[in-house]
């Protein structure tokens, strides 16, 4: 019945398998997936909101400025939120990311069959993701200092032609 093409063969080994298939299983194995995909909806949609958030504060401060030494203010302030909101936001997710590698490390780990011989990889690569969220964290926290230690330059007279 089945002849030696690759299609055939593929149709074999489903319908062999057919039966053999276990939707709740295959449920069960998606549902961390599925609570990954959840996670980093939640997290944009938060973030969406909070952004819009800070958006609309900008234009009531910006509509309520009386003249231009205000509107520039109103930005400045808006700037500084930005950034901040931006830090806190990418800090969030990195730490998500890293909370669903090391579960994932953790998974891998469990269903290996020698799983326990890899607990030192496993230590090891959860360790290295920690330090590198540890190290952005660091290199934000500087960079945040950097920035709100930087003083306008001093306002110069233009030469007259």
């Amino acid at each position: 019945m089945f002849k030696n093409t690759p299609f055939e063969a593929i149709a074999k080994s489903m319908a062999e398998s057919a039966p053999k298939f276990d939707l709740g299983a295959t449920q069960e194995a998606l549902r961390p997936l599925q609570d990954n995909l959840k996670a980093w909806a939640d997290l944009a949609q938060s973030q969406a909101a909070q952004a819009q958030a800070a958006m609309m504060e900008t234009v009531d401060a910006v509509k309520g400025a009386k003249d231009p030494q205000a509107a520039f203010e109103a930005f400045k302030a808006s700037s500084e939120a930005a950034m901040a909101l931006f830090q806190k936001n990418l800090k969030e997710a990195v730490a998500l990311s890293v909370t669903q590698f090391h579960d994932t490390v953790d998974a891998v780990q469990k269903a290996h069959p020698a799983g326990e011989a890899l607990a030192p990889l496993a230590k090891g690569m959860k360790a290295a993701a920690s330090t590198a969220e540890s190290t952005l964290d660091t290199a934000m926290q500087k960079g945040a200092s950097l920035a709100a230690s930087v003083a306008p330059a001093a306002k110069t007279k233009r030469a007259a032609k």
